[in-house]
């Protein structure tokens, strides 16, 4: 008996890296699975083949049902077609995994309006393109799982300004889609992954926390193997999971962890509208103690 047994599941950006880790994961747990993937490089430029045929191979050779997508997810029509697929091939859409995702790294002083705009499309948009339907879909059915990929980088990443900006944006559509779904029976998690893919061998060693780790190509079997953070996402994607909702785990090589919601840690309070030379006199004092950086 596997975990997701008669589940039927949609992984956007399968056909390499985690995504491939987590269809396959899916797959071997009994779920039926629409593996998506365009078929494009780290920077968005298509590719003559999506690897997602390869995926979908090796999930059926090892017993498993799934079926490919090789629609842009990145567009409305596009979310639309993969969700309409999945219920078109199975009957309905129990579990949505959303990993696709580019790459326009750049510092902030120098970076394109497009190389802004592509990746913000892709990520951000490209979440509300999936969950738009999916959860439409959930919410008749009372039923679903929807898990988000998010970034450490949305702490604070250097030359990430837009992937940052985009990663943080879906944490914060993760809380808001779990708040406002959860009475229909549908959770909605993120995830901050921590594995060598196409995209960690792009950013230089020198802003890459733990310099020196395995390149995507040599990373199988190692901690950084994009396989080890399927498991996680198996349990969100069950019903074990109910009670779990508007969360973000941090998985990676070994290890998983919660992380904690923004809460207030020092307040300053006023009788009455501030005051500009009050507010210079005690903020030293007070907010100005202990302040910490971003930090990944």
């Amino acid at each position: 008996m596997g975990k997701l047994d008669g589940k039927s599941a949609v992984v956007t950006g399968a056909g390499r890296g985690i995504g491939r880790g987590v269809a396959k994961a899916l797959a071997a747990q009994g779920a039926s699975v629409v593996v998506n993937d365009v078929g494009v490089t780290v920077a968005g430029e298509k590719e003559k083949s999506t690897p997602a045929d390869d995926v979908v191979r090796e999930i059926k050779a090892a017993g498993g049902k799934a079926v490919v997508n090789r629609d842009d997810i990145s567009n409305v029509a596009g979310g639309e077609n993969l969700v309409n697929q999945a219920i078109k091939e199975f009957g309905k859409l129990d579990i949505l995994v959303n990993v696709a995702g580019i790459l326009r790294d750049r510092m902030i002083f120098n970076m394109s309006e497009q190389e802004w705009d592509d990746v913000i499309r892709v990520h951000l948009k490209g979440h509300y393109c999936t969950m738009r339907p999916a959860s439409a879909h959930m919410r008749e059915r009372k039923y679903g799982r929807i898990i988000n990929f998010s970034s450490q980088s949305a702490l604070g990443s250097p030359g990430q300004p837009n992937y940052a900006a985009a990663k943080a944006g879906i944490v914060g559509l993760t809380y808001s889609s779990a708040n406002a779904l959860a009475k229909y029976n549908i959770t909605c998690n993120a995830i901050m992954p921590g594995a060598a893919t196409r995209m960690t061998d792009t950013i230089p060693a020198g802003r890459m926390p733990g310099a020196g780790l395995p390149a995507s190509e040599t990373a199988e079997g190692t901690p950084r193997d994009p396989a080890n953070i399927a498991p996680i996402v198996v349990f969100l994607a069950s019903d074990e999971a109910a009670y779990v909702n508007g969360q973000v785990f941090g998985a990676a090589g070994y290890r998983i962890t919660r992380y904690s919601h923004i809460v207030p840690e020092r307040v300053l309070m006023s009788d009455s509208a501030w005051q500009i030379d009050k507010l210079f006199e005690v903020f030293k004092n007070t907010l100005g103690v202990d302040l910490i950086p971003p930090r990944m």
